[in-house]
């Protein structure tokens, strides 16, 4: 028995799983790649008989009658169908990963919060195990909203698999580096870059270096695109030829494996006795992706003023009401800023979308104290937020030059439904009971002349 894979254009033979490693470029593309030479039907989805003695099969990730720019389908051909990878199902607990509606009466969630990183643990927490739900929004049983979270993983999945049927997962390592070992290929996943595994997308997920530790959004809704550049053009921000889609990869190995499905916020386990990795060659548009933030080339004003920190949406994934996002993934990365008589942090304000930030390194311009990498933040919908004191003043009375924010990386979560506290992130995760006094400093300067009171 032996699993097999295509590296480099060669195929090879072992003793235990061996999954290629690859990537073709491009997002939304229609690929096709096989892991042995002629598994690929030529010119048609279904023969009668395939190749090697395959079995082909259509994953969908739109309805069928999806307008055309919005159908997302693969078509796989695999050692066995994917119902030989279900049985009988029973119900387990997941006591950490919540899904939305979760609204509880003893929680609130109406405020701003911040917390420190949540600490590793010495306990053997696996990607499933590991994941910790901070907030949800929406509703997971009428697909809107999202949920966030932070993973934490000691260690691989051992002849265990997952996918959900929920939601797609946007990922954003922090700390360590994971493998993905999915139905279509192998990514592997490391910190500045993150990746999407969409709804109904099978994998095992093992630690590469670790612990690692990380961001998830859960998107229910509509899957993420790129957004519309508008007159920026047809370039910068996140280019398409920058994110990466696995080549085929597939196992052929018999052994007592376990398949866990989230469906509609439950959890679902059921046995087979063998890896169902087993996609030997596929082509279509519907597959994982990842893509390195080091590569997103960040848009800004060259003379005056802030625009609006939308023109950092690396990802959009949309609601249905045009302009207004289910989700947004709003990156803040390095950058120079050079406007003139401009206050350059972001402003403050109050706005529709509740607003979710997560610290990968660095330090953020607003919030120069307290904000540590791994560390998360939370404005909820039409609450005030901005710079703290510290980053008013430097950004008020310091020389306006040309200057380069070096070293940081932070991101943002944003939708348009209020994010509700999980128990988890209300009495475990390390919030920062002090964070709302971080705008106490604050002084009244207004002395009713034009320049106002400046000391």
């Amino acid at each position: 028995m032996n699993d097999m894979s295509k590296i480099s254009g060669m195929t090879r033979a072992a003793g235990i799983s061996a999954l290629a490693e690859g990537y073709m470029p491009g997002f939304g593309n229609d690929f096709e790649t096989e892991a042995l030479p002629g598994a690929l039907p030529v010119g048609r989805n279904s023969p009668q008989k395939c190749a090697y003695g395959l079995y082909g099969e259509q994953l969908s990730g739109t309805a069928f009658t999806a307008p055309s720019h919005q159908n997302e389908r693969t078509w796989c051909y695999r050692i066995r169908p994917s119902v030989k990878h279900s049985h009988r199902y029973e119900k387990i607990d997941v006591p950490y990963w919540k899904s939305a509606p979760n609204v509880l009466p003893d929680v609130t969630s109406l405020g701003q919060y911040r917390w420190d990183p949540v600490p590793h643990s010495d306990a053997p927490l696996t990607w499933i195990t590991g994941m910790r739900t901070m907030t949800t929004a929406g509703d997971v049983y009428t697909q809107t909203g999202m949920a966030s979270h932070i993973y934490l993983v000691t260690q691989s999945m051992e002849d265990a698999y997952f996918y959900s049927a929920d939601s797609e997962l946007l990922v954003v390592p922090q700390e360590g580096r994971l493998r993905f070992c999915t139905e279509l290929g192998i990514i592997d996943l490391e910190p500045k870059e993150i990746a999407i595994l969409p709804r109904g997308l099978l994998y095992r997920v093992e630690l590469i270096d670790g612990p690692a530790r990380g961001f998830v959004c859960e998107n229910y809704g509509q899957k993420f695109d790129l957004p519309g550049r508008g007159p920026i053009g047809a370039n910068c921000m996140a280019n398409r030829r920058d994110f990466k889609t696995p080549v085929a990869a597939f196992e052929d190995r018999d052994a007592p494996s376990t398949v866990t499905i989230k469906w509609q916020g439950q959890f679902h386990e059921t046995r087979i006795d063998h890896s169902p990795l087993d996609v030997v060659a596929w082509h279509g548009n519907y597959a994982p992706v990842k893509y390195d933030l080091r590569n997103y080339c960040p848009i800004g004003a060259i003379l005056f003023d802030h625009p609006d920190p939308s023109i950092f949406t690396v990802l959009t994934a949309p609601s249905g009401v045009e302009g207004t996002a289910n989700i947004d993934f709003v990156l803040f990365r390095e950058r120079w800023m050079v406007m003139e008589d401009t206050f350059r942090p972001p402003w403050y304000h109050k706005n529709v979308m509740s607003e979710l930030m997560g610290n990968i390194y660095g330090e953020y311009d607003a919030k120069p104290n307290g904000f540590a990498p791994g560390g998360m933040s939370l404005h909820n919908m039409m609450l005030p937020h901005g710079p703290d004191n510290e980053a008013f003043e430097k950004a008020t009375f310091g020389k306006l030059e040309p200057r380069k924010l070096d070293d940081t990386m932070s991101f943002m979560f944003e939708t348009r439904f209020p994010q509700h506290l999980t128990t988890f992130a209300a009495t475990e995760a390390p919030l920062q009971d002090d964070y709302i006094d971080c705008w106490s400093s604050l002084k009244k300067r207004f002395d009713g002349t034009r320049e106002g009171n400046w000391d």
